[in-house]
């Protein structure tokens, strides 16, 4: 032992003393402490957060008769008509039906991924829509009654791209396949009484849908496949 340790004063030897205890104490809580926070990093990091809901936009003609199909489906939480892709902001009804907006009667549909595939929704707008017609859509015609997939997002524009190509190389159809593929821009909500048509107003609904022809149209395009009402 050196012997200054004994030239110090009582007082001088008890903190070093308590020095000595106190880095000791120390050294020996790093590796607790250690274990600790990989322990909590370990555990936040191997949790599964569940999917955001999503969003899908599509356009096939009418919007009365795009939201009944998807509105059915297992895992989408909501299906809204309006109108997308033109210029003009926050347009009517009467405005978009006329012409000259540039948008289109649409559908938004905000899904859990978790529950169904922006693949199977692309298969149920498929089914619902003439591809072959352009500008145009069963007995409605004009620009604002196009098919059209807007994507918001580089996979979901990856997805779409992908399944147009796959209905063409299928040779089901001897004529091109016209639907458009563009990016998804802002989407105005059309007017309450237009939303969930079908369920607010059945016998108008199903007389306009009947006179417009679009089932028939359907099911020669699709046969079994086609779209539901």
């Amino acid at each position: 032992m050196s012997d200054c340790l004994f030239l110090r004063k009582p007082e001088d030897a008890m903190k070093t003393n308590l020095v000595l205890i106190t880095e000791f104490l120390g050294w020996m809580m790093i590796p607790l402490l250690v274990a600790t926070v990989s322990g909590a990093a370990e555990s936040g990091g191997g949790a599964k957060q569940a999917p955001q809901p999503a969003t899908a936009t599509f356009a096939g003609g009418c919007f009365w008769c795009m939201e009944s199909p998807f509105d059915k489906q297992d895992g989408v939480l909501s299906v809204t008509v309006g109108y997308t892709g033109g210029q003009k902001k926050n347009p009517t009804y009467e405005e978009v039906s006329a012409g000259g907006t540039g948008h289109a009667e649409a559908v938004q549909i905000v899904y859990d991924p978790a529950k169904i595939s922006y693949e199977k929704l692309l298969g149920i707008f498929w089914r619902n829509v003439d591809p072959l017609t352009r500008d145009a859509q069963f007995c409605d015609h004009g620009n604002q009654y196009r098919s059209a997939i807007f994507y918001h997002d580089e996979q979901q524009k990856k997805l779409a791209e992908a399944s147009k190509k796959a209905l063409e190389e299928s040779k089901r159809f001897s004529s091109t396949v016209v639907t458009e593929i563009v990016h998804a821009s802002e989407f105005h909500p059309a007017e309450e009484y237009h939303q969930h048509y079908y369920k607010k107003n059945p016998v108008r609904y199903k007389v306009y849908r009947y006179n417009c022809g679009r089932d028939h149209r359907l099911q020669q395009l699709w046969g079994k496949e086609a779209g539901g009402h």
